[in-house]
Protein backbone atom coordinates (compact mmCIF):
# COMPACT_ATOMS: atom_id res chain seq x y z
CA UNK A 1 0.00 0.00 0.00
CA UNK A 2 1.80 3.17 -1.18
CA UNK A 3 -0.53 5.71 0.39
CA UNK A 4 2.23 8.31 0.76
CA UNK A 5 2.63 8.57 -3.02
CA UNK A 6 -1.01 9.41 -3.70
CA UNK A 7 -1.70 12.88 -5.10
CA UNK A 8 -3.54 15.30 -2.83
CA UNK A 9 -5.43 16.75 -5.77
CA UNK A 10 -7.10 13.41 -6.48
CA UNK A 11 -9.14 12.17 -3.48
CA UNK A 12 -10.86 9.65 -5.75
CA UNK A 13 -7.48 8.06 -6.41
CA UNK A 14 -6.95 7.76 -2.66
CA UNK A 15 -10.33 6.08 -2.32
CA UNK A 16 -9.63 3.72 -5.19
CA UNK A 17 -6.44 2.42 -3.58
CA UNK A 18 -7.89 1.75 -0.14
CA UNK A 19 -8.48 -1.90 0.88
CA UNK A 20 -12.08 -2.35 -0.24
CA UNK A 21 -11.55 -6.08 -0.72
CA UNK A 22 -10.92 -8.62 2.00
CA UNK A 23 -11.77 -5.98 4.59
CA UNK A 24 -12.02 -8.51 7.40
CA UNK A 25 -8.24 -8.90 7.21
CA UNK A 26 -7.83 -5.18 7.81
CA UNK A 27 -10.10 -5.03 10.87
CA UNK A 28 -13.46 -4.04 9.44
CA UNK A 29 -15.68 -2.86 12.30
CA UNK A 30 -19.06 -2.48 10.54
CA UNK A 31 -20.42 -3.35 7.07
CA UNK A 32 -19.47 -0.09 5.32
CA UNK A 33 -16.19 0.43 7.20
CA UNK A 34 -13.01 1.06 5.21
CA UNK A 35 -10.07 0.89 7.65
CA UNK A 36 -7.39 3.54 7.08
CA UNK A 37 -4.14 4.49 8.75
CA UNK A 38 -3.03 7.97 9.79
CA UNK A 39 -1.34 8.80 6.48
CA UNK A 40 -4.36 7.68 4.46
CA UNK A 41 -6.73 9.66 6.67
CA UNK A 42 -4.54 12.74 6.32
CA UNK A 43 -4.50 12.46 2.53
CA UNK A 44 -8.24 11.93 2.44
CA UNK A 45 -8.84 14.90 4.74
CA UNK A 46 -6.71 17.27 2.65
CA UNK A 47 -7.96 16.03 -0.70
CA UNK A 48 -11.62 16.06 0.30
CA UNK A 49 -11.20 19.46 1.95
CA UNK A 50 -9.82 20.98 -1.25
CA UNK A 51 -12.59 19.38 -3.32
CA UNK A 52 -15.29 20.57 -0.90
CA UNK A 53 -13.93 24.12 -0.93
CA UNK A 54 -14.04 24.18 -4.72
CA UNK A 55 -17.57 22.80 -4.82
CA UNK A 56 -19.61 22.84 -1.57
CA UNK A 57 -22.23 20.65 -3.27
CA UNK A 58 -19.78 17.74 -3.55
CA UNK A 59 -21.59 15.93 -0.74
CA UNK A 60 -19.35 12.89 -1.11
CA UNK A 61 -16.24 14.96 -0.41
CA UNK A 62 -17.93 16.81 2.46
CA UNK A 63 -18.80 13.42 3.95
CA UNK A 64 -15.20 12.17 3.70
CA UNK A 65 -13.91 15.39 5.28
CA UNK A 66 -16.32 15.00 8.18
CA UNK A 67 -15.32 11.41 8.85
CA UNK A 68 -11.56 11.91 8.64
CA UNK A 69 -11.41 15.00 10.88
CA UNK A 70 -14.24 14.46 13.36
CA UNK A 71 -12.92 11.89 15.88
CA UNK A 72 -12.67 14.13 18.96
CA UNK A 73 -15.91 15.97 18.22
CA UNK A 74 -17.71 12.63 17.79
CA UNK A 75 -16.35 11.45 21.13
CA UNK A 76 -17.69 14.61 22.75
CA UNK A 77 -21.10 14.16 21.11
CA UNK A 78 -21.27 10.54 22.23
CA UNK A 79 -20.50 11.64 25.78
CA UNK A 80 -23.31 14.19 25.69
CA UNK A 81 -25.73 11.57 24.38
CA UNK A 82 -24.69 9.05 27.03
CA UNK A 83 -25.38 11.60 29.80
CA UNK A 84 -28.87 12.29 28.44
CA UNK A 85 -31.58 9.63 29.06
CA UNK A 86 -33.11 10.16 25.61
CA UNK A 87 -29.71 10.28 23.94
CA UNK A 88 -28.64 7.13 25.76
CA UNK A 89 -31.73 5.35 24.42
CA UNK A 90 -30.78 6.41 20.90
CA UNK A 91 -27.30 4.95 21.31
CA UNK A 92 -28.79 1.68 22.57
CA UNK A 93 -31.53 1.30 19.96
CA UNK A 94 -29.71 2.98 17.06
CA UNK A 95 -32.72 4.08 15.04
CA UNK A 96 -32.24 5.09 11.40
CA UNK A 97 -34.10 7.84 9.57
CA UNK A 98 -34.78 6.32 6.17
CA UNK A 99 -37.78 6.22 3.86
CA UNK A 100 -38.20 2.57 4.86
CA UNK A 101 -38.44 3.51 8.56
CA UNK A 102 -40.80 6.49 8.17
CA UNK A 103 -44.56 6.10 8.22
CA UNK A 104 -45.15 8.74 5.57
CA UNK A 105 -48.89 8.11 5.32
CA UNK A 106 -49.28 8.73 9.06
CA UNK A 107 -47.07 11.81 8.98
CA UNK A 108 -49.22 13.22 6.16
CA UNK A 109 -52.31 13.02 8.38
CA UNK A 110 -50.76 15.03 11.23
CA UNK A 111 -51.93 18.62 11.74
CA UNK A 112 -49.88 21.48 10.36
CA UNK A 113 -47.36 22.59 12.94
CA UNK A 114 -46.50 19.10 14.16
CA UNK A 115 -42.87 18.05 13.76
CA UNK A 116 -43.73 15.07 11.56
CA UNK A 117 -45.95 17.08 9.22
CA UNK A 118 -43.47 19.94 8.94
CA UNK A 119 -40.58 17.54 8.30
CA UNK A 120 -42.55 15.78 5.57
CA UNK A 121 -43.40 19.15 4.02
CA UNK A 122 -39.71 20.08 4.09
CA UNK A 123 -38.80 16.88 2.23
CA UNK A 124 -41.53 17.40 -0.36
CA UNK A 125 -40.96 21.13 -0.87
CA UNK A 126 -37.22 20.69 -1.37
CA UNK A 127 -37.44 17.37 -3.23
CA UNK A 128 -34.99 15.69 -0.85
CA UNK A 129 -34.93 12.29 0.81
CA UNK A 130 -33.16 11.00 3.93
CA UNK A 131 -31.95 8.06 1.82
CA UNK A 132 -29.47 10.38 0.10
CA UNK A 133 -27.24 10.41 3.18
CA UNK A 134 -24.09 8.39 2.53
CA UNK A 135 -23.07 5.51 4.77
CA UNK A 136 -20.14 6.21 7.08
CA UNK A 137 -16.90 4.55 5.97
CA UNK A 138 -13.80 6.05 7.56
CA UNK A 139 -14.65 6.30 11.28
CA UNK A 140 -12.62 3.67 13.11
CA UNK A 141 -15.04 3.09 15.96
CA UNK A 142 -18.39 1.40 15.47
CA UNK A 143 -20.34 3.52 17.96
CA UNK A 144 -18.79 6.78 16.78
CA UNK A 145 -19.67 5.76 13.22
CA UNK A 146 -23.31 5.56 14.30
CA UNK A 147 -23.08 9.02 15.91
CA UNK A 148 -21.81 10.42 12.59
CA UNK A 149 -24.56 8.60 10.69
CA UNK A 150 -27.15 9.98 13.10
CA UNK A 151 -25.80 13.50 12.60
CA UNK A 152 -26.24 13.15 8.85
CA UNK A 153 -29.75 11.80 9.13
CA UNK A 154 -30.99 14.53 11.48
CA UNK A 155 -29.54 17.34 9.34
CA UNK A 156 -32.80 17.86 7.45
CA UNK A 157 -34.66 17.80 10.77
CA UNK A 158 -32.44 20.67 11.91
CA UNK A 159 -33.51 22.60 8.83
CA UNK A 160 -37.08 21.97 9.96
CA UNK A 161 -36.40 22.93 13.57
CA UNK A 162 -34.61 26.11 12.55
CA UNK A 163 -37.05 26.98 9.77
CA UNK A 164 -34.23 27.31 7.25
CA UNK A 165 -34.50 26.50 3.51
CA UNK A 166 -31.84 24.69 1.48
CA UNK A 167 -30.42 27.68 -0.41
CA UNK A 168 -26.86 28.79 0.39
CA UNK A 169 -27.88 31.34 3.03
CA UNK A 170 -30.09 28.80 4.81
CA UNK A 171 -27.36 26.14 4.69
CA UNK A 172 -24.77 28.52 6.13
CA UNK A 173 -27.11 29.49 8.96
CA UNK A 174 -27.65 25.81 9.80
CA UNK A 175 -23.87 25.26 9.67
CA UNK A 176 -23.33 28.07 12.21
CA UNK A 177 -25.82 26.36 14.52
CA UNK A 178 -24.23 22.92 13.93
CA UNK A 179 -20.70 24.25 14.45
CA UNK A 180 -21.61 25.39 17.96
CA UNK A 181 -23.67 22.30 18.74
CA UNK A 182 -21.36 19.59 17.40
CA UNK A 183 -17.86 21.05 17.22
CA UNK A 184 -17.27 19.01 14.06
CA UNK A 185 -14.39 20.55 12.05
CA UNK A 186 -16.43 20.05 8.88
CA UNK A 187 -19.22 22.23 10.30
CA UNK A 188 -16.77 24.86 11.56
CA UNK A 189 -15.12 25.02 8.14
CA UNK A 190 -18.49 25.32 6.41
CA UNK A 191 -19.58 28.03 8.84
CA UNK A 192 -16.35 29.97 8.31
CA UNK A 193 -16.04 29.70 4.54
CA UNK A 194 -19.68 29.43 3.45
CA UNK A 195 -20.31 33.18 3.77
CA UNK A 196 -17.78 33.97 1.02
CA UNK A 197 -20.21 32.47 -1.49
CA UNK A 198 -23.00 34.86 -0.49
CA UNK A 199 -23.90 38.11 -2.19
CA UNK A 200 -23.12 41.26 -0.18
CA UNK A 201 -26.81 41.71 0.71
CA UNK A 202 -27.19 38.18 2.00
CA UNK A 203 -23.85 38.38 3.76
CA UNK A 204 -25.21 41.34 5.71
CA UNK A 205 -28.38 39.41 6.53
CA UNK A 206 -26.22 36.59 7.87
CA UNK A 207 -23.92 38.78 9.94
CA UNK A 208 -26.59 41.08 11.34
CA UNK A 209 -29.53 38.71 11.87
CA UNK A 210 -29.25 35.03 11.01
CA UNK A 211 -25.75 34.45 12.34
CA UNK A 212 -26.24 35.85 15.85
CA UNK A 213 -29.58 34.01 16.12
CA UNK A 214 -28.01 30.71 15.02
CA UNK A 215 -25.08 31.09 17.44
CA UNK A 216 -27.35 32.01 20.38
CA UNK A 217 -29.65 29.09 19.68
CA UNK A 218 -26.75 26.67 19.23
CA UNK A 219 -25.18 27.75 22.52
CA UNK A 220 -28.37 27.65 24.57
CA UNK A 221 -30.10 24.62 23.08
CA UNK A 222 -30.03 21.13 24.46
CA UNK A 223 -27.90 18.73 22.41
CA UNK A 224 -29.99 18.15 19.28
CA UNK A 225 -28.32 14.77 18.79
CA UNK A 226 -30.01 13.54 21.97
CA UNK A 227 -33.56 13.95 20.67
CA UNK A 228 -35.47 10.83 19.62
CA UNK A 229 -37.27 12.64 16.80
CA UNK A 230 -39.00 9.49 15.61
CA UNK A 231 -41.01 9.46 18.85
CA UNK A 232 -41.90 13.13 18.61
CA UNK A 233 -43.57 13.37 15.21
CA UNK A 234 -46.86 14.42 16.82
CA UNK A 235 -45.26 17.11 18.99
CA UNK A 236 -45.92 20.72 18.06
CA UNK A 237 -42.84 22.26 16.45
CA UNK A 238 -43.02 25.48 18.45
CA UNK A 239 -43.39 23.50 21.66
CA UNK A 240 -40.33 21.42 20.75
CA UNK A 241 -38.31 24.55 20.06
CA UNK A 242 -39.19 25.92 23.48
CA UNK A 243 -38.29 22.61 25.12
CA UNK A 244 -34.90 22.52 23.42
CA UNK A 245 -34.14 26.20 23.95
CA UNK A 246 -34.13 27.12 20.26
CA UNK A 247 -35.29 30.64 19.51
CA UNK A 248 -37.95 30.93 16.79
CA UNK A 249 -36.39 31.87 13.44
CA UNK A 250 -36.50 35.58 12.53
CA UNK A 251 -40.01 35.82 11.10
CA UNK A 252 -39.52 38.48 8.44
CA UNK A 253 -36.23 36.98 7.30
CA UNK A 254 -37.43 33.37 7.25
CA UNK A 255 -40.41 34.38 5.14
CA UNK A 256 -38.13 36.16 2.69
CA UNK A 257 -35.73 33.22 2.53
CA UNK A 258 -38.47 30.83 1.45
CA UNK A 259 -39.05 32.95 -1.63
CA UNK A 260 -35.42 32.65 -2.74
CA UNK A 261 -34.63 29.87 -5.26
CA UNK A 262 -32.57 27.12 -3.66
CA UNK A 263 -28.93 26.11 -4.05
CA UNK A 264 -27.58 27.83 -7.17
CA UNK A 265 -28.95 31.27 -6.32
CA UNK A 266 -26.83 32.72 -3.54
Amino acid sequence: MRAATLRLRSPRRVLSQLPHRNLIHYGQLYPSHVPTNFVQKSLLAVGSGVAALRDPYRHDMVAVLGETTGHWALMRLRGQMMRDPEGCTILKERPRIRISTLNLSHMATLPDGCLGREYLSFLEDNNVTPDSRAEVKFVDNEELAYVMQRYREVHDLLHTLLGMPTNMLGEVAVKWFEAVQTGLPMCILGAALGPVRLSSRRFQLLVNTLGPWALRSGNRARCVMSIFYERRWEQNLEELRRELGIEPPPQILSAALKKVPSDSAY
